[in-house]
């Protein structure tokens, strides 16, 4: 990490895990912070139980790496995703160009082709371009891209919210509840801040026993600003996932 992210400091960061081919693999982020250079790495491990023989964390390096100058996205935030033929991709992004989307090699571990072709499938078209964090969700037969506009990491300050688009493919074009495109700043509001959170957002989304959550950070008015973990259902309304706005 060092050596491809001159000035990191050890901050490691925004982890994705998937389970794929018979073993698990963890994305994370290595940036410096407010710059574009970054890159996104993976470790893999056969079981999550320390007590298996089998237990052991082998980092493979990285996946995505972007460069002041060369590149006009972040490699950080990512997100696993397999398209409607169940290969890998992964999505990610910061400001910049806006979110990507790359496909993956088979087993996860590095970009496919040479060179990789790596696709813009949300932006808001502003100069700061205030958008990151993609999570893709697949249910029924829609791709739902989840993302976060706006400013986090400012405690009480934030203006962080989750927004979402749909397609009926993993890569696009996602269109918000208005028809809007997300490659033109379109995306539905999911959650924001109300008078007890502040800056809702970096979401993923899971299902259990039947019932999706939202699940998100946001900054707590009545802790100090402090950032807590938030779970909340998801209800399905017209095909659109909508959450209590008094959470």
């Amino acid at each position: 990490a060092k050596d491809t992210v001159p000035g990191y400091n050890g901050h490691t960061w925004a982890p994705d895990v998937a389970f794929h081919n018979g073993r698990f693999l963890v994305y994370y982020s290595v940036s410096t912070f407010g710059k574009n250079r970054s890159a996104i790495g993976v470790v893999s491990n056969a079981t999550l139980n320390p007590e298996h023989p089998n237990y052991q964390w082998i980092d493979h390096g990285a996946v995505v790496v972007s460069k002041p100058g060369t590149t006009n996205w972040n490699a950080i935030d990512a997100n696993f995703i397999l398209n409607e033929n169940g290969e890998p991709y992964l999505s990610f992004g910061s400001f910049w160009g806006g979110l990507q989307l790359v496909k993956l090699s088979p087993d996860g571990l590095k970009t496919a082709g040479s060179p990789a072709e790596f696709q813009t499938i949300c932006t808001r078209n502003t100069s700061e371009n205030a958008v990151e964090a993609p999570f893709i969700f697949k249910k029924d037969d829609w791709f739902y891209l989840f993302a976060s506009f706006d400013f986090c990491c400012r405690g009480a300050e934030s203006t962080y919210k989750v927004v979402v688009g749909r397609s009926r493919q993993l890569t696009g074009p996602y269109v918000d509840a208005q028809g809007q495109s997300m490659l033109e700043g379109g995306g539905s509001l999911v959650v924001e801040g109300n008078e007890r959170y502040a800056g809702v957002g970096h979401n993923a989304v899971a299902s259990f026993n039947g019932t999706d959550y939202l699940i998100f950070h946001a900054y707590d008015m009545q802790r100090s600003g402090t950032s807590f973990l938030r779970i909340l259902p998801i209800s399905w309304q017209n095909g659109w996932p909508v959450v209590s706005p008094q959470f």
